[in-house]
């Protein structure tokens, strides 16, 4: 056993942003350790088998991360990462067939599927990018997210905020300063025409980060759903640890050390600098002190960094309390899972119409709460943002939201048997439930059977050939995985005061601590937040060069808006 380990850089973490940053500092030549609590690796990108024949994703099962830079600079596919495309995916020859199919199904409502009309889809391609000559979709993402927050000495202004830069450059005629204002709700009644289209884009807005009803994130709240379709809404060959797979190998091949069951009990600070960690006695590591030559990054969340791994004895009182300030009101998310004895048989009016040849084009129809109005999506959130309480709405007007079509590899290889998988519901946070942080979790049952209910409302045969079911409450989840803080992929609230130059406190929000040597690394403690995976590594990384501390190769490049 070594007397002393040391690393350039000690990663507290290792989630999908802990470990990617960790391929990024191994692969640019630095010594790394990344070291992690639980028994495994991978944070929010998780797969389970619950039975042997069925494989569940509990939390994130979308890649979001089809922009970023980190597929291309960390050349992920040596490392075994590939993705179950959907068929339509870079093929734009389907047009008109993917249109076509697309129109037909409509958007599901309680009276049965909504037509979509044509300038709904050319006005939703308008503002996403795809009418481009060429398409700028991929440019929008990467300024939305794939760029660090300007310095505090630059003043942000409409001319110098990246998704703005590129609205001006690729689309003028949709560039105006008024952008920074509007909700998503109000950019969509510009260009598009029918509510349940417009509904069903804000639902996944609000599943995927920013609301479309705050004010001032229109774009932000837009790129969810772009970070979402941009890759056809396919899915790592896999499932999303598959994915992660592909980043710790891509990080332990350069030579990168990780280390499970090694929770880290105090990060050490020495004359105002942080100089390593400390394990906790339960470590699996015989050694409990890893110094650190260059930096430690905490990829836990800013909270728990601040007020339990250092401590009030190195911090200011003032600033202790701006961390305990920062809101966790963002969403949680109830998870179920089914198993059935046969296919899903949607009733009379949610049936599909004939779709021919085009329904080759298009992933398999799955059910989904009802897309009607925002008047529906407001009493929804009122629950959340609110009342702060379960579900108050009857199961057939819930806005439930289902997870991928079942690409790639078959999640279930049982004979005869059917899965619907995953189907989230957004709830609040457990610690701000009016009723206590275990609220769902005590009542589970009628949450599983208020689940049941709402898809039955869809699926004729849904309750009578359900084989088994499984679920995760909030709480649940946040015990199962320490980094799903309040059980939920993006913890900290997506509104303007929380986004960029805000996120998580300004003078903080390009990715350094007031603690020399110490820097972030987690979606609560950076732009952009959870989901888009690799960009607050890569943002992170633009910080570090700065700071002298990496020098990377020719493989390397930054943000053009940075």
């Amino acid at each position: 056993m070594n007397n002393e380990e040391r690393y350039d850089f000690v990663i507290v973490g290792g989630g999908p942003n802990g470990t990617a940053l960790a391929a990024y500092l191994a692969k640019s030549g630095e010594s790394v350790c990344v070291l992690e609590e639980r028994p495994e690796s991978g944070g929010g990108c998780e797969n389970t088998e619950p039975i042997p024949g069925v494989r569940l994703d509990p939390h994130a099962t979308v890649f979001y991360a089809g922009a970023a830079p980190g597929l291309e600079q960390l050349e992920l596919w040596k490392y075994g990462f590939h993705m179950a495309w959907s068929p339509t995916f870079g093929r734009p020859e389907l047009a008109s067939q993917v249109r076509e199919a697309t129109q037909q199904m409509g958007v599901i409502t309680t009276e049965g599927r909504s037509p979509i009309t044509d300038k709904d889809l050319l006005g939703y391609a308008k503002i996403a990018g795809q009418l481009g000559d060429p398409p700028f979709t991929r440019e929008l993402l990467r300024a939305c997210y794939y760029c660090p927050p300007h310095p505090p000495e630059v003043e942000v202004t409409a001319a110098n905020i990246p998704y703005m830069q590129v609205y001006k450059e690729r689309s003028p005629d949709m560039w105006t300063e008024e952008l920074l204002d509007m909700t998503m709700f109000e950019l969509m009644d510009e260009y598009l025409e029918t509510e349940p289209f417009k509904v069903m884009w804000g639902v996944v807005a609000w599943y995927s980060g920013a609301s479309p009803e705050w004010e001032g994130v229109a774009i932000p709240a837009l790129a969810g759903c772009l970070a979402l379709q941009y890759t056809g809404v396919s899915v790592p060959w896999g499932g999303m640890h598959a994915y992660f797979h592909s980043i710790i190998r891509c990080a332990m091949a350069h030579g990168a050390v990780v280390r499970t069951i090694c929770p880290v009990d105090e990060i050490i600070i020495r004359e105002g600098r942080a100089v390593g960690v400390r394990l906790r006695d339960t470590a699996a590591w015989g050694e409990k002190t890893i110094w650190a030559n260059k930096a430690v990054v905490s990829a836990v969340d800013i909270q728990q960094t601040f007020l339990k791994l250092i401590g009030p004895q190195h911090l200011d009182v003032g600033f202790i309390q701006r961390i305990k300030d920062i809101s966790l009101k963002g969403s949680s998310i109830y998870v179920t899972h089914y198993l059935f004895r046969a296919p899903l048989r949607f009733r009379p009016k949610f049936q599909l119409p004939a779709l021919g040849d085009a329904g080759k084009y298009i992933p398999p129809a799955v059910p989904m709460g009802p897309r009607d109005s925002r008047e529906l999506y407001y009493e929804h959130i009122m629950d959340i943002n609110a009342r702060k309480g379960s579900p108050s709405i009857p199961p057939e007007l819930a806005l439930w939201e289902p997870g991928s079509p079942n690409e790639g590899p078959p999640r279930c290889t049982l004979p005869n048997r059917w899965l619907l998988t995953p189907v989230y519901l957004i709830v609040p946070p457990p610690e701000y439930h009016v009723d206590g942080p275990d609220a769902m979790a005590r009542e589970k049952d009628k949450w599983d059977a208020y689940m049941l209910k709402a898809i039955s409302t869809q699926i004729e045969n849904a309750e009578d050939d359900l084989v088994q079911m499984w679920s995760n409450p909030p709480w649940e989840s946040e015990y199962r995985n320490v980094g799903l803080i309040g059980g939920g992929w993006y913890a900290t609230r997506m509104c303007k005061d929380q986004l960029w130059t805000n996120r998580p406190l300004p003078e903080f929000s390009r990715y350094r601590s007031p603690i020399d040597g110490l820097y972030f690394c987690h979606q609560t403690s950076g732009h952009p937040g959870g989901l888009c995976l690799m960009a607050i590594p890569y943002n992170l990384m633009h910080i570090l060069i700065e700071d002298g501390l990496v020098e990377p190769g020719d493989w390397w490049y930054p943000s053009p808006w940075y």
